[in-house]
């Protein structure tokens, strides 16, 4: 006898590390339940673009999704007018994904009713007619909130998947009642910021989406903080034994009004990441021949970019510190740290923006690769022994599961925020002291060889062991964050039974 199915509809944003985040949540949810229950999930993902629904090095992984996932890619809109204008990547993702909104409502009622309604779209109506029509439950990324009204029209629960710390959700939450206290420019506010639960920051280590009060991107981020209050609970990428203070701060239980937060962290990247190459395969055989923990893995990402300046400082800076360095995804130099989020576009020769002899006489020193790599096998490897990371959430929480001790170097969106929690808060990474300034070269390689050699680096790296035995207790069967899912899943189940 078939099993029956409870159906859980998912909405992403145009931006591949939430996309990632997202699915690999749902992947965590079918593993612990389909083969283990007498009820299976079945997960339908409505993913609004922006060109093309898949590159390069996002496809091998929409490809390698389990059957019980099924992925809605929605016709593209024109974003031209979006994509040009020095905008925040926050402010460009959210109005891109305004625009998707009546596809998505769409394709939700088609889910729901098993009709392609007018508009709808015909792959969302065959999804719906080969599983089952009990959707009990709308989760929506974070930056999609606009979703979540389409859940109460539908009479479904209605969730937040939050891609990025409790710590920025803390803020999240809180964000009405600073924008009443705090009057100036958050960079120009005297005084720390105080976010519950957490370590304060200094206000230019907020997003960047709150740095002009005056900016679209300023409203659009109170508008979608106010209505985060409104869903029936917060599935947040994180785990209680790394944000403990924070969950409990912004807990129901402790009078603030806000709804129920579920910590189902860490969830990271379970594929090798892109497409395989022969680049793939020499990045790891060169790690094969280096010592245990003796290597830098430099990397700012699928879209981070650094001006020629500070490319040219950070490649003295590794050839100064004399210290082994793997530095991958090298782009063409941009003022712009953002550059090439959306596109992922590489530059045929981005190694002719090096300095001058760099690569002839750091051959035996490091590798550097202009193109993706498998993060999280190399995060893995034995020889790798810091890396020199970006501070987007995913990149964290991989360096958190793998172990590995963090430089951070946060570049735009929150990244800062991060950078703040995992120096000053966690304090498993080291963090340059020149701040939104080039960083010198002499500044890199004193930082580089304390990492890899010093007694503060030893520390960092003793934290960072502890945090990484507490992450694998999280995901054990009777963790934390497997607990929360199973009571979630448990919820979802008797709803669909009931139908």
């Amino acid at each position: 006898m078939e099993k029956p199915t409870t159906h859980i509809a998912l909405v992403s944003v145009p931006a591949f590390s939430h996309q990632i985040s997202i699915l690999e949540f749902a992947k965590r949810l079918i593993q612990l339940h389909n083969h283990t229950t007498t009820t299976n999930f079945h997960v339908t993902c409505i993913i609004p673009t922006l060109t093309s629904p898949t590159t390069l090095y996002s496809k091998p992984f929409f490809d390698s999704l389990p059957p019980s996932i099924h992925c809605i890619f929605l016709p593209p809109v024109n974003f031209d007018d979006l994509q040009n204008n020095g905008d925040s990547v926050e402010n460009q993702v959210q109005l891109s994904t305004s625009r998707a909104m009546p596809l998505v409502r769409d394709t939700l009622t088609s889910l729901v009713t098993n009709i392609a309604t007018p508009g709808g779209t015909v792959a969302a109506a065959a999804a719906a007619t080969t599983t089952s029509n009990k959707v009990v439950a709308l989760i929506v990324d974070a930056m999609a909130t606009e979703a979540l009204e389409f859940g109460k029209e539908l009479n479904i629960l209605s969730y937040l998947y939050f891609p990025c710390s409790t710590m920025l959700l803390s803020m999240c939450l809180h964000f009405s009642k600073l924008d009443e206290i705090v009057l100036c420019e958050y960079k120009d506010h005297p005084q720390l910021i105080e976010i519950p639960g957490c370590i304060p920051v200094n206000g230019i280590d907020l997003p960047d989406s709150v740095q002009d009060r005056g900016s679209l991107a300023y409203k659009l981020f109170l508008q979608r903080c106010q209505q985060y209050r409104g869903v029936d609970g917060i599935l947040v990428n994180s785990f209680l034994e790394m944000e403990d203070e924070a969950t409990r701060a912004i807990s129901p239980e402790k009078g603030s009004g806000n709804p129920p937060v579920y910590p189902i962290g860490p969830i990271i990247q379970t594929w090798p990441g892109g497409p395989r190459s022969s680049c793939d395969c020499k990045c790891l055989v060169w790690l094969d021949n280096q010592p245990l923990n003796s290597v830098l893995y430099v990397s700012f990402g699928s879209g981070g970019t650094l001006s020629q300046e500070q490319i040219n400082e950070l490649a003295l800076g590794l050839e100064l510190s004399r210290q082994k360095f793997l530095w991958v995804n090298l782009r063409a130099p941009n003022d712009r740290a953002s550059a090439t989020y959306f596109s992922g576009d590489l530059v045929d020769e981005p190694l002719h923006f090096l300095p001058v002899g760099f690569l002839e006489r750091t051959k035996g020193q490091g590798l550097v690769m202009p193109t993706w790599a498998p993060q999280t096998e190399i995060l893995g490897h034995s020889a790798v022994g810091a890396f020199l990371t970006h501070c987007g959430w995913n990149s964290i929480l991989e360096s958190v599961v793998k172990g590995v001790p963090m430089i951070a170097w946060p570049l735009f969106a929150e990244q800062r925020t991060n950078a703040a929690l995992v120096t000053h808060g966690l304090k498993v990474a080291l963090r340059p002291k020149s701040g939104n300034c080039v960083v010198v070269k002499e500044e890199i390689a004193c930082l580089v060889k304390g990492m890899m050699e010093g007694l503060e680096g030893e520390e960092v790296r003793r934290r960072m062991k502890e945090l990484q035995k507490s992450a694998a207790c999280a995901l054990m069967e009777d963790g934390s964050s497997t607990s929360t899912i199973y009571k979630l899943a448990y919820k979802w189940k008797t709803l669909g039974i009931s139908f």
